[in-house]
């Protein structure tokens, strides 16, 4: 296999100056300052259509940003105020798996923080391992496993720029406890108690879906669901000092016998994302609703 040149491994990653002109190029083009940015995952990107007085970009007219190549993402930038809060709203994100280097998979987040984000909340859809969950359960992430980053694909490997963040980041906080708490205390008063989880998810490098065998390990491991995405955007939102919080839809359940019928597959993930989205995205509202009137939690 070719080794690539010092230039090459140079273009996978994205200065902190070309960060600062995609940043620049979208304040331009909207008055909305935004504290609280969104990613939506497969089949959920019907939070951006919440958003009112909305200003849109598609990915391919903003200056050095990816494209999103799966289906059930929009690959839409979406500005805009949900419940009076400056929002911006991605629909759709970037994955390993479309060929995309995992600098150039997290170039929104630093987007995000020069743009004068403060509070990222992410969404995905994940299987799940925890023989608990049930199909339309939603997990808030309390923690996660890193393979790729295990195996050294990180989004942060390379010359670090002290503008964005600190060498050796700190991850045992990742997810913020207090929004975490929050989600608890408003799944509750919506009524979602029965369905609202918190666990820990597993990051692998799709595009395939797992084994048995991997599903056996990641349980062991201590993993309740696992997905192909969010960690990435993690690493890098708390590098750049953004708070986080994260939920992921359990849209299948992993299989974990041999003896199962079952078979993962894409339209189930996107077919759960439809039935759930409503409760997904009322729950997302309100949280947001509450940033608004509590300054602790911007």
């Amino acid at each position: 296999m070719r080794r690539l040149s010092a230039a090459e491994r140079a273009r996978i990653r994205y200065t902190y100056e070309e960060c600062k002109a995609t940043a620049d190029w979208l304040l331009k083009q909207t008055d909305l300052c935004p504290l609280v940015g969104i990613v939506c995952g497969s089949g959920m990107g019907g939070l951006a259509d919440m958003l009112k007085d909305r200003v849109v970009f598609n990915y391919k007219d903003i200056p050095n940003f990816p494209q999103s190549t799966v289906h059930g993402h929009a690959g839409r930038l979406v500005f805009g105020t949900l419940k009076g809060r400056a929002c911006v709203c991605m629909q759709g994100r970037f994955h390993l798996y479309e060929g995309y280097s995992i600098q150039k998979i997290t170039l929104p987040m630093r987007i995000f923080k020069l743009l004068g984000v403060q509070t990222v909340m992410l969404t995905n859809a994940a299987g799940g391992l925890n023989q608990d969950y049930k199909v339309g359960d939603i997990m808030v992430l309390k923690d996660h496993l890193n393979f790729p980053g295990l195996a050294g694909n990180n989004p942060l490997v390379g010359p670090n720029d002290e503008r964005f963040g600190v060498r050796f980041p700190c991850m045992s906080d990742a997810y913020d406890r207090e929004l975490q708490q929050l989600a608890a205390e408003v799944g509750q008063e919506l009524g979602f108690g029965d369905f609202l989880r918190e666990g820990v998810y597993s990051v692998l490098g799709g595009p395939s879906f797992e084994t048995i065998a991997e599903c056996r390990m990641l349980s062991i491991l201590g993993a309740d669901a696992v997905g192909m995405s969010t960690v990435h955007e993690v690493v890098v939102a708390r590098h750049c000092g953004m708070r986080v919080f994260a939920l992921s839809l359990i849209t299948n359940r992993a299989v974990m016998d041999y003896d199962s019928a079952e078979r993962a597959n894409h339209e189930e993930v996107l077919e759960t994302g439809k039935l759930r989205a409503e409760q997904l995205e009322r729950l997302i509202t309100a949280m947001v609703t509450r940033l608004e009137h509590n300054n602790n939690y911007v």
